[in-house]
């Protein structure tokens, strides 16, 4: 008796050991620490320095006469067809994109319409479009098929393609692969990448097609009423600046360019219609007072919530209209000109390695990462010029905390800066270094690439703009 219960012991002890074994190769396998190591001083960085160093030497500015061209297209889709037809826009059900407690089901209906937006620049041979969607984001897939296309079909680079989205959290979804996408934009469609990269070059083409002599303006004013930080409320700073730009052909046509860095999350997960949210009322407000066309592009949104001031549908149309009225009062009053310096610089950024972390110093090992998040490893940052203001594009939720100090620099040079969310491509969230120990959806679950981002993007962000300000 007393031999089997020694041998039994035996066993069991080696079956511990055995299975402490497995686990000590499983986490040495698949966990790593947290990486701290100083940006700077790493390959991603140099390789990235070395192909802005050469962007800058080939760039150039072009100075003379504006002209320009505005164009649209509707993004909602038809559902309930029959079957798919994704060049049509037609699909048997489609998910919104968003909150990830909608668990991906499909949407119900229209309050209001959500579209592609766009503004062509043209001074002497150099050319800009400027391009907002009523999305979420623009996926990385989705910007370059987009991409491609107008490239090969009217000669536009990347660079020449200024995207950003408004950031609605009730808009069409379906676009993306991987567990992090589907949770957020419901169960992967091919045919959505079709028609949602289709709707921006037809509007890419359309604004191509109305160029005119045009006169150009910009401002900016204050609405801290309307925005909070979310991640450490009055412990932290806001960014409550709302830049406008305007566009004016002869003939009087305009075009309203508006960016404010408050979540567009006004209206709740439980609402399961299509809609533009606040930036939508901003825009038709702004589209029914002018006669012309108004676009939004989410600011730094990373930390910023909206105070709405209501709930729902009421909450999203009294803030977009209050801001469509600031904007409005201050039309007249904005200066103008025809003669304009035109250029940009767009810049393939190298990131770090991917840190989705477990704990606050322990990490998933980056290959194991990539099962969960799709990611290229480079990343995509870009700066446009017009006269004394300079628009600035991020891959990200990039937080309006880094959008304030970038903004006082380049203010510190002459300039005035506006800093845009979801340029293309999503890395997560870029918010401040301080905040990376904290626990969190943006912090701990969002912050894909780790603690020396923010610090990374804010230098190339200051240089490029820098550089074209300065040029």
């Amino acid at each position: 008796m007393i031999r089997t219960v020694k041998r039994i012991l035996k066993i069991g002890l080696k079956i511990v050991a055995w299975l402490l074994a497995v686990l000590v190769i499983a986490a040495f396998v698949c966990l790593d620490t947290v990486d701290h190591r100083p940006y700077f001083r790493e390959p991603y960085y140099n390789a990235t320095k070395s192909r802005l160093d050469a962007q800058i030497q080939t760039n150039r500015l072009a100075t003379g006469d504006l002209v320009a061209g505005f164009g649209s297209a509707r993004l909602t889709p038809t559902w309930n067809a029959a079957q798919d037809d994704p060049e049509k826009g037609q699909f048997r059900s489609i998910p919104l994109a968003g909150y990830g407690n909608r668990h991906g089901k499909p949407a119900q209906g229209v309050h209001d319409d959500v579209y592609i937006k766009t503004i062509a620049l043209k001074v002497g041979d150099r050319v800009a479009v400027m391009v907002g969607a009523d999305a979420l984001i623009i996926p990385p897939e989705i910007a370059a098929r987009a991409a491609g296309r107008l490239e090969s079909e009217c000669g536009l680079k990347r660079e020449q393609l200024y995207l950003g989205a408004t950031h609605t959290h009730s808009s069409l979804g379906g676009w993306g692969e991987g567990l992090v996408a589907e949770a957020f934009a419901g169960g992967f469609q091919p045919g959505v990448r079709i028609w949602f990269s289709d709707c921006i070059v037809a509007a890419v083409k359309s604004a191509l097609a109305d160029i005119k002599p045009a006169g150009y303006g910009h401002g900016r004013f204050n609405s801290p009423e309307l925005i909070r930080n979310r991640l450490v409320g009055s412990l932290g700073n806001v960014d409550p600046e709302f830049d406008y730009a305007v566009v004016r052909q002869e003939g009087g046509r305009v075009a309203v360019l508006g960016v404010f860095g408050a979540h567009s999350t006004v209206l709740p997960s439980g609402l399961m219609e299509f809609s533009g949210d606040y930036p939508g009322f901003w825009q038709r407000t702004v589209e029914q007072s002018t006669g012309g066309m108004a676009m939004f592009l989410a600011g730094g949104v990373g930390s910023h919530s909206p105070v709405s001031g209501g709930n729902g549908f009421e909450g999203a149309e009294k803030m977009g209209k209050a801001l469509g009225q600031s904007v409005l009062d201050r039309l007249a009053a904005t200066p103008m000109t025809n003669r304009v310096t035109l250029g940009m610089i767009g810049l393939d950024v190298t990131l770090p390695s991917l840190n989705v972390r477990l704990s606050d110093g322990l990490r998933l090992r980056p290959w194991l990462a990539g099962k969960l998040i799709h990611a290229s490893g480079v990343t995509f940052m870009q700066v446009l010029r017009l006269n004394d203001s300079v628009w600035i594009s991020t891959p990200c939720d990039f937080s309006g905390e880094l959008a304030l100090g970038i903004k006082d620099f380049v203010g510190s040079k002459g300039a005035s800066a506006a800093v845009t969310s979801f340029n293309g491509d999503y890395v997560g969230y870029v918010v401040p270094s301080r905040y990376y120990h904290m626990d969190g959806y943006e912090p701990r679950l969002m912050s894909f690439f780790g603690p020396k981002v923010p610090d990374y993007f804010d230098e190339l962000a200051r240089s490029m703009a820098l550089k074209l300000i300065t040029n």
